[in-house]
Parts: structure tokens; C-alpha cells; sequence
């Protein structure tokens, strides 16, 4: 009995430690470990305070986007030359602070967040095309949320010792890369659900069972879930018994009614049209060192329900077949005896888009709950939605504190007679200056950025990076209309510091 529970025990440890992912840029780990500022001196008080934690994050970002849509604003397209406002810079501040117990059998979680956003030019809901019920908004734009309430849950179980286990309450998901649900951390409110998850732990694989609502973000309100609205849940399952791989296997259910688009009056960002989106899929990665320098993993997911008409208003229109897929396949080398330690990466994703003929079939793939900048490059111009995108990225490490990573990406659309899709999912229809152009050459363009990130102390950090988006025929002949089109620049700068 006491070896099995070891290996339970051991099992959940590695599970946990080796979803650690070559993500396009990692930042660099503190010097030494850092407890927060008021559970080290408690702790030093009293060793049974070790059961509290007390500590936060204070992340301070400016962004600046030059000709890149002003969510919002008449005219503001992706890409376009002159003729709008294509120029907004603001300042990102997001303030974290959690209490947290835990003892043998039980644990209880607690944080608060407030978001606060200068200067920004982007309207926090325009609410374009317009949804009955709903209206626009623009105040301080859509990453800022004064108040909230992150997280606050409850978990009851012990994995040592008993193989199930439950977390219920506000928290974050986060599931394999985050490439289809994840916790959004790069957004200045990030993403949490109103869920229950349930999880059984043994020697030969974990899974977890959930359901739940994504929680809208709604300035000056305290936020709720989209419930009875959009709801979501799923069955994800990892082993890592396969000799040098992790095997992922999930199922995930995003169940959104009609009134899911209207279900707070002013969001933050927009709320699903209705859908009952149903995805299998899997992911195998190998396990660190056990290839030696090299790495891999390899994702699919087939999706199959049904899906609005996105070319229809929002609560009339009709039920589409869904019948849409994606894989991704990256593969790195890391240069263990050179100077700077240096990997090489590659990357290809491909996610179906959808033919827009007459039948009832809709192929665009539905891409659930994200973390898309860690991917597809750090712009924010995609998603994984009819596109193809071909990476390569260079990552170094010239200090134990410092870390630098080079990303080239190239991209294309899966499917000329579906729309070119911005990164929260949403079409650039015909009001957003491109829509739907069968005739036109399938490439985007490409995008080179820069990352670098440096520990200044076992408790602050910062990061800048720089991008640059050379434009495509794609987008060429659709902004030709509108005067011409022309790159895109991002700049960004952020301290993060614990306490």
C-alpha cells in the first residue's frame, strides 16, 4: 500500500512538473526562490504559518501598436496605411493578491485582482455588428477591470494518500500548451471559470473531470460566470508510462445558448454566439532529457456539432454542421555545450477554415479558451482559425538571469473563401475592411519578433520586446481599397514584481 501511494504521489509531481512547454519565449527563473515578502517573515516566526501563504504580483506594462486596429474607431482596420487612427499606446497595470490555507485533506484559495488601463484608445465593447440587449462602451478599453475577484475555491482530497480529488469555485483552467484552454495570462484581466473539477490520480495516468462558465469581465460590476449561458466542460487525461513521451488525450464541450452574446449588458470583451462545440483530441510530447538535446510534441483535435451562421444575425441565425480540425507539430534542438545554451525550434499549426458555399457544413475551427500569445507570434495577430503558420525561433540564455528569444513566422490561410481571423476569434468581415475574397493569394504575410526578459532580483522582473509585421498579398489587395496597406509595429516594456 505505502509504495503505491508513493508512486501516486511521485505520478502527480511529474505530471506536473513536465507540463513545462517550449512556448516561443520563456522568461527567466528568479536566482533563488522567493516566498513573498509577509510569509517569510511569519514563517520565520512560527513554522506552522508554513500551512498560509500570503503574497501577490504587481505587473506594470506599456504597449505601443502602430497600424493595428482601434477596436471601436470608424475606418481603424489591421494593416491599413492612412486614412484612420492605426496608432495607440497605454499603460497596463494588474495587481494580484491571494490568501491561501492548506492543511492535510483540505485547501481554500482566495484572489483578488484589479486591472487598471491609461490612455487606451480601444473601446472595451464596441459591439459591432450590434447585439440586441448589449451596448457599446468605450471608457478605459477592454483590458481594464477595477475590481474582481480572479479566483476563490475550496479543494478537498489528498493525493498521497487517496486517488480523487476536487477543486470547486472560481479558478483558472489550464490545459496542455494553452493552446485551446488556458489562463490568458499575457491579458491584463486574464481568464478564470465558475467550475468544479474532479480529479482521479493513480500510478499509470491523472484526468480531469470539469464543467463550468468562463467568467465575463464587466468594469465598475462585479464579474459573474455567463451561466446558464455557455456552458463548458471536459475530460483531460495525461500518462506519462509511454517510454520518452507524455500522452495527453481530451474531450472538451462548449455548449453556448442564444443568449449567451447578450448575457451582461456591457462586457468586456464580446460573448459567444451559439454553438454546441464538441472536440477530441490529443497531444504527444516528449519528456524532457530523455531524447537527449532534442524535443517534440505533436498535437490534433477534430471537432464535431454544430455552429450559428457567423454570416447571420447573432440570435436568429441558423444551425451549421461542425466539422473542422487542427494539428500542430513543433520539434526544438538545444545546444547544451555552447554558450548561451541555444535552442532551435520549428513549428507548423494548420486549423481548418470553412468553404462558405451553400451547404450546411461549418469548417472553422472553434478555438475554445486560449492562450494564443504564447504562440502564432507575440503581435497578437492570429489565431488557430483557417490558418497556417510556419515558425521558426531561436531561444538563449546568455545568463543564468537573462533570457532572449528570436521568432520568425509565416502565415497563410487554411481557406481563401473563410474570413482571416484576429486573435479573439472574431472574422475581419467586410466592415473590418477585408471579408471574404476566394480569388485572392492565401498568404498573410510574416512577423519577426524579439523577446528578452531579466531577473532583477529573486522577486522582480522585467521584459521588453519588439515586432514587426511585413504584409502579405492577402492583406495588400484587401486593404487596397482603403488607400494601401502597410506593416505593423509592436513595442512593449513590463516590470512584474512579487511580494
Amino acid at each position: 500500500m505505502k509504495s503505491t501511494l508513493k508512486t501516486l504521489s511521485a505520478g502527480a509531481l511529474v505530471l506536473t512538473a513536465l507540463e513545462h512547454v517550449h512556448a516561443q519565449y520563456a522568461p527567466p527563473p528568479p536566482p533563488t526562490p522567493f516566498q513573498g515578502f509577509l510569509n517569510e517573515y511569519l514563517r520565520a516566526q512560527d513554522p506552522y504559518m508554513n500551512q498560509w501563504d500570503f503574497s501577490g504580483n504587481l505587473r506594470l506594462r506599456y504597449e505601443k501598436k502602430d497600424h493595428l486596429q482601434i477596436a471601436g474607431r470608424a475606418g481603424s482596420f489591421d494593416f491599413r496605411d492612412h486614412g484612420a487612427d492605426e496608432f495607440n499606446d497605454y499603460f497596463l497595470g494588474r495587481l494580484r493578491f491571494h490568501a491561501a490555507y492548506t492543511d492535510k485533506w483540505f485547501s481554500a484559495y482566495v484572489e483578488p485582482q484589479s486591472s487598471i488601463v491609461l490612455s487606451d484608445e480601444r473601446f472595451a465593447y464596441a459591439n459591432a455588428p450590434a447585439i440586441p440587449g448589449t451596448f457599446k462602451r468605450k471608457e478605459n478599453g477592454p483590458e481594464a477591470d477595477a475590481i474582481d475577484l480572479h479566483q476563490a475555491y475550496f479543494t478537498i482530497g489528498n493525493h498521497k494518500e487517496f486517488p480523487l480529488s476536487l477543486k470547486a469555485g472560481r479558478q483558472e483552467l489550464s490545459y496542455g500548451e494553452e493552446r485551446l484552454v488556458g489562463a490568458f495570462g499575457w491579458n491584463n484581466i486574464g481568464r478564470s471559470f465558475d467550475a468544479a473539477k474532479v480529479r482521479w490520480q493513480n500510478p499509470i495516468f491523472g484526468v480531469d473531470f470539469f464543467s463550468g462558465y468562463p467568467v465575463i469581465p464587466e468594469n465598475g460590476k462585479f464579474d459573474v460566470g455567463n451561466m446558464p449561458h455557455d456552458w463548458f466542460s471536459g475530460v483531460y487525461a495525461t500518462s506519462t508510462k509511454i517510454p520518452t513521451t507524455i500522452l495527453d488525450v481530451y474531450f472538451f464541450s462548449r455548449n453556448a445558448d442564444r443568449q449567451a452574446i447578450r448575457a451582461q449588458p456591457s462586457p468586456q470583451f464580446p460573448q459567444p454566439s451559439a454553438r454546441d462545440v464538441y472536440t477530441v483530441g490529443g497531444r504527444l510530447k516528449s519528456k524532457p532529457g530523455e531524447l537527449g538535446d532534442l524535443d517534440y510534441s505533436l498535437e490534433g483535435a477534430y471537432q464535431f456539432g454544430n455552429f450559428a451562421d457567423p454570416t447571420k444575425p447573432a440570435l436568429t441565425a441558423p444551425r451549421l454542421t461542425q466539422n473542422a480540425f487542427m494539428v500542430v507539430a513543433q520539434a526544438g534542438y538545444t545546444f547544451s555545450d555552447m554558450w548561451a545554451t541555444p535552442r532551435l525550434g520549428a513549428e507548423f499549426d494548420y486549423s481548418s477554415g470553412d468553404s462558405k458555399s451553400t451547404d450546411s457544413q461549418h469548417g472553422t475551427f472553434d478555438n475554445l479558451f486560449p492562450t494564443n500569445h504564447k504562440f502564432y507570434g507575440s503581435m497578437d495577430v492570429v489565431s488557430l482559425q483557417n490558418i497556417q503558420d510556419l515558425g521558426l525561433n531561436l531561444s538563449l540564455k546568455p545568463t543564468p538571469r537573462m533570457s532572449v528569444s528570436f521568432m520568425g513566422n509565416m502565415f497563410w490561410l487554411a481557406n481563401t473563401h473563410d474570413f482571416f481571423y484576429n486573435v479573439g476569434g472574431a472574422p475581419r468581415t467586410a466592415a473590418a475592411g477585408y471579408g471574404l475574397h476566394p480569388n485572392f493569394n492565401n498568404f498573410v504575410g510574416s512577423e519577426f519578433t524579439v523577446v528578452t526578459g531579466y531577473a532583477l532580483t529573486r522577486y522582480a522582473q522585467v521584459e521588453a520586446g519588439y515586432g514587426h509585421f511585413f504584409t502579405g498579398d492577402f492583406i495588400d489587395r484587401s486593404m487596397a481599397g482603403f488607400g494601401g496597406s502597410s506593416g505593423a509595429d509592436w513595442l512593449y516594456t513590463q516590470l512584474s514584481v512579487n511580494f
